[in-house]
């Protein structure tokens, strides 16, 4: 008897990682960044000359650095992830605390920033670039706290084994939300500290 052929099980369709819930948000916090990227390139075109002669008073090193540590985060975040599906969890833990450590350091450096214009005498008042580098960089800031937030709370879980290969999508919110402030940042650093 000939033996008739099986349907085949349907092939797994790629899955979005993380939290549907934390995506939406992530879009609505990428739609907020949009419209303040636009506003400021708007408020640039009418005034290039005062634009350039603020973003010189920049530190680029400062600004350059704190890319560095977030896309490091970002590479030690994806490295938590990846550990955490391996049943690595010490390694894990290892990888979200040097992200964090990458997170702290960019707040040190910024807010080292921020007290060395205030000392100059800068602040939201002084003129429309700084208006919108104050409010730009601290709204992100803001995000860089909450991401680190998360990643402290996801290494105490992982501390008491919530996570391993059986269950990572907690992980991988977290790291969603994480790489979206380094997305962020890389496009924030080139807008403010570097075109003119």
């Amino acid at each position: 008897m000939p033996s008739i052929p099986l349907p085949h099980a349907p092939e797994s369709a790629p899955r979005l990682r993380g939290d549907l819930g934390v995506w939406l948000i992530i879009l609505a916090e990428l739609l907020t960044f949009g419209i303040f990227f636009v506003s400021y390139a708007f408020a640039r075109s009418r005034d290039v000359a005062g634009f350039n002669a603020a973003q010189a008073t920049l530190d680029l090193h400062s600004g350059a650095f704190n890319t560095v540590l977030l896309i490091t985060g970002s590479w030690c975040v994806a490295r938590a992830v990846q550990a955490v599906r391996s049943d690595a969890r010490s390694a894990g833990l290892r990888w979200l605390l040097a992200a964090m450590a990458c997170g702290a350091g960019f707040g040190v450096v910024k807010l080292a920033e921020y007290a060395a214009k205030l000392n100059q005498g800068i602040d939201l008042t002084s003129n429309t670039f700084y208006t919108l580098y104050l409010m730009l960089t601290a709204f992100h800031f803001l995000h860089v706290v909450v991401a680190m937030l998360a990643l402290g709370y996801l290494a105490v879980r992982l501390q008491r084994g919530a996570y391993g290969s059986h269950d990572s999508h907690a992980m991988e919110t977290g790291a969603a939300f994480w790489h979206m402030v380094d997305l962020l940042w890389i496009v924030l650093f080139p807008l403010v500290y570097v075109l003119r």
